[in-house]
């Protein structure tokens, strides 16, 4: 009888672990239920190359660019895009690139010609731009200064 007992413990000790074997790995199998795993779909797809952005009128405003990529699984090759070009860009450094400009240098009386440099700011859609520009513009009217003496001369009428 002794040895029976025994034997139902084991048993029952047995089935216990078992059942907590089983738990666990149920436990395991449905947490991976729960947060399937992403597939990495391998692309042969390139990336996006952009053309420049054209003005639909005028030379600023709005407009389109060209993308294309490569890949032979790629489903799409080439596409449009509506893009814009501010109108307050300089236009003559690529109307996709905006500088900061610093205040106006002195008036160059040989030239009559003032400059300002620009640092590269921003440019749109990767466009290739210049890091640092200069620009120059008239001076505009050039005055000469007025003597300082303390003798007025008065034109006198004959």
């Amino acid at each position: 009888m002794q040895q029976q007992q025994q034997q139902r413990r084991m048993f029952t000790a047995a089935l216990l672990a078992l059942v907590f074997i089983l738990a666990a790995v149920s436990t395991t199998e449905a947490g991976k239920k729960e947060k399937p795993e992403k597939k990495a779909k391998k692309s042969d797809c390139g990336e996006w190359q952009w053309s420049v952005c054209v003005p639909t009128s005028g030379d600023c405003g709005l407009g389109t660019r060209e993308g294309t990529r490569t890949g032979a699984e790629c489903k799409q090759t080439t596409k449009t895009q509506k893009c814009k070009i501010p109108c307050n860009w300089k236009k003559q450094f690529g109307a996709e690139c905006k500088y900061q400009f610093q205040a106006w240098g002195e008036c160059d009386l040989n030239t009559a010609l003032k400059t300002r440099t620009g640092n590269l700011k921003r440019a749109l859609h990767n466009a290739d731009c210049q890091k640092t520009v200069t620009i120059s513009k008239p001076c505009g009217k050039l005055t000469k200064p007025k003597p300082q003496g303390k003798f007025h001369f008065l034109k006198a009428a004959c």
